[in-house]
C-alpha cells in the first residue's frame, strides 16, 4: 500500500471561491457600521460607502495580479516573500506579515463574535459578562464547523451564503416596497461639502466602511485550494467587490428611506439604538418580523466568521511549511487535509480577544495593523516584481498600471492617518516588536541581512556540486 503525505487539494471552483469571499465581506460589519457612518457623515454617508468600494476595487487589482501569479496557501506571505526577494528583504517582510496576522486575524474573528453578541441584545437582554460568554461560544462553534475537509467547507459556505442573500434581499426589497427608496439618492448632495470629503471625519467614516468591505482577498489565502487559480482568483475578487458594493449601497439607501439619517444621527450622538436594521424591519413589518431579521443578521455574522477563520488559518501554515514559522503550524490533519494546528491556535487567540476587547477598540486596530506591511507593502511589491521579472506570462495584468498602485498607496495612507494617534502607536509597537524578533531570529539562523545574496549563491553552488 502506498502511503502519501496529506496535502492541500484544489477543490474550490469560481462559485464556491466567490461565495467564501462574499460571506467573509458581509459579516456583522455593515449592520454595526451603517449607523456609525451616518452619525459621522450625515447626509453624505453614501460617499463613504462609495469610497470604500473604490479603494477595494483598486486594491483588488493588486491582489489579483499577485494571487494569480502565486496561487498558494497563505496569500500575502508568499506575495511579500516573492516581491522583496526570497533570500533578501522578503524574509523580513513575510515574517512581519505573519507576526501581525497572529494578532490581527484573531482580532478580526473576535470583532465578528463580539458584534454577534451585541446584536443578540435586540432579542435577549444580556449583561457584559453574558455578552462575553456568547462571543466566546461563537468562536468555539465556528471552529467546530471548520474542522473538516475543504470540499465540505465549500458546501457549508454555500449554505451560509444563502442566509446572507436572504437577509440583504429582505432589507433591500422592504425599502423598495415602502415606496420612498430613491429619496436618499435625491438628497445625497443636500449638504455636500468638498471640505468634508477630505476631512479627518470622512477618513474615520471610510475606516468603518472599508472594515465592512474587507475580505475581498480571502480567495488569495486559499490559493492552494482554488481550481484554475490564474482565472478564478481575479474573477472571484472583482465579482465579490462589485456585488457587495451594490448590496451595501442598496441596503443603506433602503434603511435611510424608512429611518432618516437625521434620526439615526441623533441616536448615535446620544449613544442609543445600535440595532438600526432590526428597528427598520420593525417599523415596516412589526416586532415579530424584526426578531426574525435579527436572527438572520446573526446568521450573517456566523457566516463571515466562518470564512475569516478559514482563510487566515492558511497563513501561519504556509509560513511554517516554508520554514519561516514554528514547525508545528505546518501540520495537516492526517485524514481531513487541513492545517488544524494553525486553525486551533488562531481560534484560541480569538477566544481570548473576544473576552478582553470591545467592538470600538478592534475596527480601527484591524486596519492599522495591516495597511503598512500588507496593503502598501504589496502595492510596492508589484512594482518590484514587474521591474525584476517583467509581465510576460502573468495570468492577470492590472489595467492602467501604475495608476492603481499610486491611487491605492495614497488612499491607504489617508486611511492609516484616520485611524488616529492611539491606534497608530499600537501599530508601531507591534511592528517594532516584530522587527526586533525577526532580527534576533535572523542572527541565530544566519539569514538576511546577516547572510548576503552572495552567501546564498555560494551555498547553491555547493549543493549543486554535491548532487552531481
Amino acid at each position: 500500500m502506498t502511503i502519501t503525505n496529506p496535502k492541500l487539494e484544489r477543490h474550490l471552483g469560481l462559485f464556491q471561491s466567490t461565495v467564501l469571499n462574499m460571506i467573509d465581506m458581509v459579516g456583522i460589519g455593515p449592520f454595526v457600521t451603517l449607523p456609525i457612518v451616518m452619525g459621522l457623515m450625515g447626509g453624505m454617508f453614501l460617499y463613504a460607502w462609495i469610497a470604500g468600494a473604490v479603494l477595494s476595487l483598486i486594491d483588488a487589482m493588486i491582489w489579483s495580479e499577485l494571487g494569480a501569479a502565486y496561487p498558494l496557501a497563505g496569500g500575502s506571505y508568499n506575495f511579500l516573500k516573492e516581491a522583496y526577494g526570497k533570500n533578501g528583504a522578503g524574509k523580513m517582510m513575510s515574517f512581519l506579515y505573519v507576526w501581525q496576522t497572529v494578532i490581527q486575524a484573531p482580532l478580526v474573528a473576535a470583532s465578528a463574535a463580539i458584534g454577534f453578541a451585541q446584536y443578540l441584545g435586540y432579542l435577549v437582554n444580556l449583561d457584559v459578562i453574558q455578552q462575553k460568554m456568547v462571543s466566546a461560544t461563537v468562536i468555539v462553534f465556528v471552529t467546530f464547523l471548520l474542522y473538516r475537509k475543504i470540499d465540505s467547507i465549500g458546501k457549508i459556505g454555500v449554505l451560509l451564503w444563502s442566509g446572507v442573500l436572504l437577509t440583504l434581499g429582505w432589507i433591500i426589497i422592504g425599502g423598495i416596497a415602502h415606496g420612498n427608496f430613491l429619496q436618499p439618492l435625491k438628497d445625497i448632495n443636500a449638504d455636500f461639502s468638498w471640505g468634508q470629503l477630505v476631512s479627518f471625519v470622512f477618513g474615520q467614516a471610510c475606516v468603518k466602511t472599508i472594515y465592512s468591505y474587507l475580505g475581498y482577498y480571502n480567495v488569495c489565502h486559499l490559493g492552494g485550494e482554488i481550481k484554475d487559480p490564474g482565472k478564478n482568483i481575479p474573477r472571484s475578487m472583482f465579482i465579490s467587490v462589485i456585488g457587495i458594493a451594490i448590496l451595501y449601497l442598496a441596503m443603506n439607501v433602503s434603511v435611510s428611506s424608512v429611518i432618516s439619517w437625521q434620526e439615526i444621527k441623533l441616536w448615535q450622538d446620544a449613544g442609543q439604538n445600535n440595532f438600526v436594521v432590526s428597528t427598520f424591519i420593525e417599523r415596516l413589518y412589526g416586532t415579530g418580523a424584526a426578531q426574525i431579521a435579527t436572527v438572520m443578521i446573526l446568521w450573517v455574522a456566523l457566516a463571515s466568521l466562518f470564512a475569516v477563520m478559514l482563510g487566515y488559518s492558511r497563513v501561519p501554515y504556509a509560513a511554517a511549511v516554508d520554514g519561516a514559522f514554528f514547525k508545528v503550524f505546518a501540520k495537516l490533519h492526517p485524514t481531513k487535509n487541513f492545517p488544524y494546528v494553525s486553525l486551533l491556535v488562531l481560534a484560541g487567540f480569538a477566544f481570548i480577544f473576544s473576552l478582553l476587547f470591545k467592538m470600538k477598540h478592534v475596527i480601527d486596530g484591524i486596519l492599522a495593523m495591516r495597511i503598512m506591511v500588507q496593503f502598501i507593502g504589496q502595492a510596492v511589491g508589484v512594482t518590484l516584481l514587474r521591474k525584476r521579472k517583467g509581465t510576460v506570462g502573468l495570468p492577470y495584468k492590472m489595467p492602467l498600471y501604475p495608476l492603481p498602485i499610486i491611487l491605492a498607496i495614497a488612499m491607504w495612507l489617508f486611511i492609516f492617518y484616520a485611524t488616529g494617534l492611539t491606534i497608530i502607536v499600537s501599530f508601531l509597537i507591534v511592528f517594532g516588536s516584530g522587527l526586533l524578533v525577526y532580527f534576533v531570529l535572523a542572527k541565530i539562523r544566519n539569514q538576511w541581512p546577516y547572510k548576503t545574496q552572495a552567501d546564498y549563491n555560494l551555498e547553491d553552488k555547493i549543493n549543486t556540486i554535491g548532487e552531481n
